[in-house]
């Protein structure tokens, strides 16, 4: 029988630490929902002492989502693992993860800590942890760049208070392949005990994904990933490219395998970048646009008469295929909520309706509304109904080669509407300030991405801005046929959450994790 890979997703977590993105439960929870169609084995939901919306967004999908175990980080003060429990005490199956830093960098100007104290922590923490689940995890953050008899230290310590999986990061993407699988081979080699050795892999020298698989052929049978490479700084290793590096090269990793419906792949890549407002490249490895395009004449020959000329992976297994679905203005609400959930998006209450509503605005200017178009629209209402404080009413511009181009917006919140009127330097810019107006928030605006959602003249455009105010910085998106409209959309959505992190002030004053 084959041995398994453990898939541990942390796309939610260290994923959710990447620059301009701040996920609000709704958000969290359906990406949550889709990583249990993917089939991963452990979703780590969060950081729950790191802020209440932490908090509550692993409670709500250690109470909600069934199949995958469900982790939440945990420093190894007594009272972060505590608190981490209180969070996922409702779930099916829990994991505690429990982390401290070992390098003599992190010690000395992070922790304020020598060694032994060190030890005595990470002892501390561990037994805690055990004493909630039996399902612990450890990880002495900044592995690669620890004095080794330290680590082993460390590392035996942890499995002897309880620990049964060690996870070794490679916290600031350090190491190298091969020097990263011997490190692998050595602690399995030396640390004695019952425990599952993985691995935590950043990109910032690009090797995230090499390093993993190297850990793997040395014997780690867990891997920390992430959708789409997401992450701190430069990302994670991304679970798509390590998941089908086992799949196609048996050869390299005989007897192994993984549990994931790769069919759900690109399905689960794109709902994240939509809610995290995080574009796919389009030569990204698997999922990306461009992964299964040809341009080169001699490229395109060979696939037109055998896919294995220039393909080794499948489209269609990983979800990369046309879409089969279509649905038009005359289709009712049922069919619009069936396909939904063939889709496996579960859309409820004022969501689905206000999804059903903007369905059939959009049916009436395109003759035909893709799966891709319904994927965009749904992940667009999610957004706003977790962020609903502002909502756009009415949107009105002007503008060309003469005169000023202007915008006036009408926006609502709650029973009040606010009516303001800008000028720019484009339709695009005279929108975002007459929103600023609106709100009264005087935002910078960072970031501006455009993309079509789909093909031809009367394709959604998708709109993604980010906006920094003080200390915050947010991203937001919008879709819509209409560029102008798109983009106030996403400024709003973005103006929403900088308003409930404002409001909540959400900010985190605890270290990063692994």
């Amino acid at each position: 029988m084959d041995e398994k890979l453990i898939i541990f997703d942390t796309t939610l977590r260290d994923g959710e630490q990447s620059p301009g993105i701040s996920l609000d439960s709704a958000e969290k929870l359906e990406i949550a929902e889709q990583l249990a169609r993917l089939n991963v084995d452990y979703i780590e939901a969060g950081f729950p002492v790191a802020s209440q919306g932490d908090f509550d967004a692993v409670q709500a999908i250690a109470r909600q989502v069934h199949g995958p175990i469900i982790a939440g980080l945990s420093r190894t003060h007594l009272g972060d693992v505590d608190r981490c429990w209180e969070a996922l005490r409702d779930a099916e199956k829990a994991r505690i993860h429990v982390f401290i830093s070992t390098s003599p960098s992190h010690m000395e100007h992070m922790l304020k800590m020598d060694q032994h104290q060190v030890l005595a922590e990470t002892m501390q923490g561990v037994e805690r942890a055990r004493s909630h689940t039996m399902d612990v995890e450890f990880s002495p953050q900044d592995a690669t760049r620890t004095p080794l008899d330290f680590m082993l230290q460390v590392l035996q310590t942890a499995v002897d208070s309880g620990a049964t999986t060690l996870n070794i990061p490679d916290t600031v993407g350090y190491g190298i392949p091969w020097d990263f699988g011997a490190l692998i081979q050595y602690v399995k080699s030396q640390i004695s005990g019952n425990f599952v050795i993985s691995t935590h892999c950043h990109n910032d020298l690009g090797l995230a994904t090499a390093n993993s698989l190297a850990g793997v052929q040395a014997g780690a049978r867990q891997v920390e990933v992430c959708i789409n490479g997401l992450g701190e700084r430069a990302g994670n290793a991304a679970l798509e490219e390590v998941v089908m590096a086992v799949k196609i090269r048996p050869d390299q990793f005989p007897g192994i395998s993984t549990q994931i419906r790769t069919e759900e792949l690109a399905r689960t890549s794109r709902l994240v970048s939509r809610l995290t407002g995080y574009p796919v490249q389009y030569n990204k490895a698997v999922v990306g646009k461009n992964a299964f395009t040809h341009e080169s004449g001699i490229h395109q020959h060979g696939v037109l008469m055998d896919r294995e000329t220039y393909e080794i992976i499948d489209a269609q297994s990983v979800g990369q295929k046309g879409s089969q679905i279509v649905l038009g203005k005359h289709s009712g609400r049922h069919a619009f909520s069936e396909t939904l959930k063939n889709m496996g998006l579960e859309v409820h209450g004022d969501t689905l309706n206000q999804a059903f509503f903007r369905f059939k605005e959009l049916a009436d200017r395109k003759m035909e509304i893709t799966e891709a178009d319904l994927e965009a629209l749904v992940a667009d209402e999610i957004s706003s109904e977790a962020s609903n404080m502002y909502s756009l009413a009415e949107l009105e511009v002007g503008g060309g080669t003469v005169g000023t181009p202007n915008a006036r917006v009408v926006i609502t919140k709650g029973g009040e509407r606010l009516e303001a009127r800008a000028d720019g330097n484009g339709m695009i810019d005279a929108a975002g300030k007459a929103i600023q107006i609106a709100t009264g928030l005087q935002t910078n605006l960072v970031g501006f991405t455009v993309s079509s959602v789909t093909g031809g003249e009367d394709a959604q455009g998708e709109v993604v801005v980010q906006l920094a105010y003080g200390e915050f910085k947010v991203s937001g998106r919008g879709v819509s046929t209409d560029v102008v409209e798109a983009s106030a959309r996403a400024y709003l959505n973005a103006v929403n959450r900088l308003s409930r992190s404002m409001a909540r002030k959400d900010i985190r004053d605890v270290e990063v994790g692994p």
